[in-house]
């Protein structure tokens, strides 16, 4: 059983930033690329980032390119967000979940088996 626990949210302006944790547990780790999804109040749940199992690729969506940045570190079977220049359109909660197999498809939610439990942002204008 694997067990992803996420942190970091939270309430803040427009501009600011935020650093999002996600600390798994009961897997190894560092044999599978991890993603950041996001699910907004009446809208469906949508791929953010993904990094893969060594860290040193990764992949974004277009509405958050350029402003967060997903890294992890496989010592602390750890991985994060850094999302800078908040919008008020980053509002959401946020999930961290494991990628099943491979680096593929990764923008699939279908394709991740793990989740964990959320952790609200919320972006004030």
């Amino acid at each position: 059983q694997v067990q992803l626990v996420e942190s970091g949210g939270g309430l803040v302006q427009a501009g600011d930033s935020l650093r999002l944790s996600c600390a798994a547990s009961g897997r190894t780790f560092g044999s599978h690329a991890m993603g950041w999804f996001r699910q907004a109040p009446g809208k469906e749940r949508r791929f953010v980032a993904v990094v893969n199992y060594s860290g040193d690729d990764s992949y974004y969506a277009d509405s958050v390119k350029g402003r967060f940045t997903i890294s992890r570190d496989n010592a602390k079977n750890t991985v994060y967000l850094q999302m800078n220049s908040l919008k008020p359109e980053d509002t959401a909660v946020y999930y961290c979940a494991t990628l099943r197999t491979g680096y593929r498809d990764y923008e699939d939610e279908r394709e991740y088996d793990y989740w964990g439990q959320g952790t609200q942002v919320t972006v004030s204008p």
